[in-house]
């Protein structure tokens, strides 16, 4: 046992007053749980894509340094401005032009008309430099005008353009949360998807040229690939948690198995020793009951192998079609770049709506926001992580009785809009491990809100697809759907979810009652909060000690 005990074992120790076999067993018991338990959660997922989802992380990491050491000089560079625009479409010079005699203006009616005039011309200008973004000689400035929608840096307080400095370049955290410059870099090298939308691809190859038909079956065979990797993680997922659930169930059987077989000397008696105690008798039971245990877990274990080994073989009779397919040259795919471009312009106006505030580039004008509530990627990730102390099951989706935490891309957009959403809840392809969409303005009012509302709608999302044709009737949808009707309230019943999601979160999670009973019965129910926070507010109100009854109510019954 080494010298640093874990504080659980340590307290036994403290607390022993004699060296009995209950004792002996109690701390070799604890350790060995503990150790297992320890190296179960613990497997590291280093060297892992930000596209290959780890099922076996249980939540995000603290960021401990959110910002760089040295702050870049990006911002002070003189030439910055012509950097930014040289070397592009027409659109440069026109967003030049309009930028120019927006800023000297001094008629509001004309300043509104060139306000205007540069949310169109700015698009034009990103439109022909989103294929630019995976160059690895691309300019700083382009990329912040990309990224941060910086085209100017006297529009910077000094204070902002210090803050904004300190911003880290890249993805340390390897978390699937990308600025806007990364996403397209994504699309461009092939290892994204383009976002859904509603239009189709063609499904035959009779008008395609050789060459177009062998791309399109190299497409549609990667497609299948992905949908394929989707159930063999899952299987691998399930014989992990098996495996270790034998582990598990041996070390306990082991323990009891070395606690009856320990037979103290008698003191004057020696060499002869004692007989078995009351406390090992009782170990026969128990042991019989690990040994019935341990059978039923081989037999899960044998039918989760199996379908493992099949999900395997079929993986792999998929990848050797494309591996004999010839090597897949990874080029700048600009018509996906192209296609995703016109989605990303509409997942920002999304984010701000019809009545925000559409102005597309960064000024001290409109950017209000503190240093924690600005949609840095650190900060969204903080964010994130505090949602899901709250509720755990916020990314968890569930195949085959399994909760799979699945963290979605976020892409982070420079709009000064107010609301997150979900694009996509999953991939089309594979709805069992793939990572959905969601969208996060970078300059909101509030920050935490923003990215609430985002993970609002992914969790109505994942629940409708769940229930699928009854999302009306069964599940979080259907419960909240009912409760919608049964009060005869007007409006898209999804924003009243949100809402209430967002008052679940920020009010109830501190025992301040801001929802109708029907509600927060509902969301106790699908989206608990952690044991803990629900002990606490058991303490706090009647209310919340009424729903613990319910919840010890429903584990009894659940039992018959």
């Amino acid at each position: 046992m080494s010298d640093e005990l874990d504080p659980e074992i340590a307290a036994l120790l403290s607390s022993a007053t004699a060296d009995t076999s209950e004792t002996r067993y109690d701390i070799k018991a604890t350790e060995l749980k503990l150790k297992a338990k320890e190296d179960y959660e613990n497997r590291t997922s280093a060297g892992r894509s930000i596209h290959e989802v780890d099922l076996s992380q249980t939540g995000f990491a603290p960021i401990e340094k959110p910002f760089l050491d040295t702050p870049s000089t990006c911002f002070n560079d003189p030439q910055y401005y012509k950097i930014a625009l040289s070397n592009e479409n027409q659109s440069a010079q026109r967003v030049h032009q309009i930028l120019s005699k927006y800023l000297t203006c001094k008629d509001p009616k004309d300043r509104t008309v060139y306000r205007q005039q540069i949310v169109t011309s700015y698009w034009e200008l990103l439109r022909g430099m989103v294929g630019k973004a995976g160059d690895k000689d691309l300019p700083m400035p382009k990329k912040m005008l990309i990224r941060y929608a910086v085209l100017l840096p006297s529009l910077f307080r000094p204070e902002q353009k210090d803050f904004f400095s300190t911003f880290k370049l890249t993805n340390e955290t390897n978390e699937p949360v990308l600025y806007v410059d990364e996403w397209f870099k994504e699309i461009a090298a092939g290892r994204m998807n383009n976002s859904m939308t509603d239009e189709g691809k063609p499904t035959h190859t009779k008008n395609m040229s050789a060459e177009e038909a062998s791309s399109f079956e190299q497409q549609r065979l990667n497609q299948l690939q992905s949908k394929n990797s989707g159930k063999l993680q899952n299987a691998e997922n399930i014989l992990n948690i098996k495996e270790n659930e034998r582990a598990m169930l041996e070390t306990e059987l082991r323990t009891r198995i070395d606690n009856i077989m320990d037979h103290p000397t008698v003191m004057g008696y020696e060499p002869h020793k004692q007989g078995l105690s009351e406390y090992q008798r009782k170990q026969f039971a128990e042991i019989s009951d690990y040994l019935h245990r341990l059978s039923k877990n081989d037999k899960e274990l044998s039918k989760a192998f199996a379908e493992y080994q099949e999900a395997k073989g079929v993986f792999d009779n998929v990848q050797n079609k494309i591996e004999a397919g010839g090597p897949v040259v990874v080029t700048a795919d600009t018509e996906a770049v192209k296609t995703e471009f016109d989605t990303v312009r509409q997942m920002a106006k999304m984010t701000i709506g019809r009545q925000g505030n559409q102005f597309p580039v960064f000024t001290r004008e409109f950017y209000h926001c503190t240093e924690k509530g600005t949609g840095m990627r650190e900060n969204v990730i903080e964010v994130l992580r505090w949602i899901e102390s709250l509720d755990p099951g916020a990314f968890h989706r569930i195949h085959k009785n399994v909760p799979n935490r699945i963290v979605p891309y976020v892409l982070l957009v420079p709009t000064y809009g107010d609301r997150g959403f979900c694009w996509e809840p999953f991939d089309r392809y594979n709805r069992v491990t793939s990572r959905g969409r969601i969208v996060v303005p970078m300059y909101p009012r509030d920050l935490q809100i923003a990215v609430l509302t985002a993970v609002a709608d992914l969790r109505w999302q994942v629940a409708k697809e769940k229930a699928s044709y009854y999302w009306m009737e069964e599940g979080l949808t259907g419960q909240y759907f009912q409760h919608f009707e049964q009060n005869k309230l007007k409006g898209d019943v999804k924003e009243y979810f949100i809402e209430d999601y967002i008052l679940w979160m920020t009010k109830e999670s501190t025992g301040v009652q801001r929802l109708e009973k029907d509600v927060r019965g509902i969301f106790w129910r699908n989206m608990p909060f952690p044991k803990e926070l629900k002990e606490d507010l058991r303490k706090r109100s009647l209310v919340y000690d009424e729903l613990c009854k319910k919840d010890a109510n429903r584990e009894m019954s659940d039992g018959y």
